[in-house]
């Protein structure tokens, strides 16, 4: 671009302060214009960081920016996101879009009706690591099942373990966009939850099937005391056995690619990317499905 992309940022959380306040600060396409949280404080502090002002309040961080990026709950972006949509601001958005299926389904209709760029942030389709191995299925082909667990204590300690919609919704909510997301990348479209199940302490346990014929299944979990926490992903067919490995890339690095992205689109009036807000919308009628199939 000719110039940098002029960027709020809504929130001013452990996730803002870490990945999006300097990921949007130092991306040679973008700018941190300005901040807006609940906290005045709060958003100060990530704005004196990284040289952006502190917005008065919601309307007032429009008026100054080409796009928002929103880092709070997912009822808090579905309703502020719409707003921003409609008022021609391009959206960086977190998973899930909201925390309902209709939430989900008004934002999404708001981004198409505005024409705007609207992409989610799954961290893990970004890194490097993971392009490298779904480039290698596509080419392969012929698989017919696959595997996937994320296995952690995050809700136990640390900096998420005092998010209230994080202990509400609980892994599926947060972590299975990450899952279902390489899960459907690598394998085919999410067709179908046959079967879903937690536990009292939410582990979860999903099978899924794909478009093709194969089928895949998942474990989740936030409240797991392990150290480091389990990431594996893995699939298998015709071809043998191909499992995700290499060095795992930081948040940071994979924000970083996805603004490379996120400001070609603006910059060539693309709105159509393989983590869009249509991508977003199509995890959360999963999430839904698989709700509804362990509350069965």
């Amino acid at each position: 671009m000719d110039e940098q992309l002029r960027v709020g940022l809504v929130g001013a959380g452990p996730w803002a302060r870490s990945v999006h306040a300097p990921g949007l600060a130092d991306h040679p396409g973008t700018r941190l214009t300005t901040v807006w949280a609940r906290r005045a404080s709060a958003a100060q502090e990530v704005a004196g960081s990284t040289g952006a002002t502190v917005a008065a309040d919601w309307p007032a961080l429009l008026d100054e920016v080409d796009a928002v990026a929103f880092a709070v709950p997912p009822d808090v972006q579905a309703k502020l996101a719409a707003q921003a949509a409609a008022a021609g601001k391009h959206l960086i958005l977190e998973k899930p879009l909201a925390l309902d299926l209709p939430a989900a389904e008004r934002l999404a209709g708001a981004v198409a009706e505005a024409g705007v760029v609207g992409m989610l942030m799954l961290s893990r389709r970004f890194a490097p690591e993971t392009v490298a191995w779904l480039a290698e299925l596509r080419r392969l082909g012929e698989w017919s099942g696959g595997d996937a667990k994320w296995l952690a204590g995050s809700l136990l300690a640390g900096d998420y373990s005092g998010s209230p919609w994080r202990h509400e919704g609980g892994a599926l909510v947060d972590i299975g966009p990450h899952v279902l997301d390489l899960l459907d990348a690598a394998l085919g479209e999410i067709t179908g939850v046959p079967a879903a199940s937690r536990t009292a302490d939410d582990l979860w346990h999903l099978t899924l099937d794909h478009a093709g014929g194969a089928r895949s299944s998942c474990t989740l979990s936030m409240r797991l005391p392990l150290r480091p926490s389990v990431l594996e992903f893995a699939v298998y067919g015709r071809h043998g056995y191909r499992a995700l490995s290499g060095r795992p890339s930081s948040n940071q690095e994979c924000f970083t690619a996805f603004l490379d992205d996120f400001v070609a689109m603006v910059a060539s009036g693309t709105t159509a990317h393989p983590c869009d807000i249509r991508r977003g919308l199509h995890l959360q009628r999963v999430l839904e499905t698989a709700r509804q199939r362990a509350d069965g």
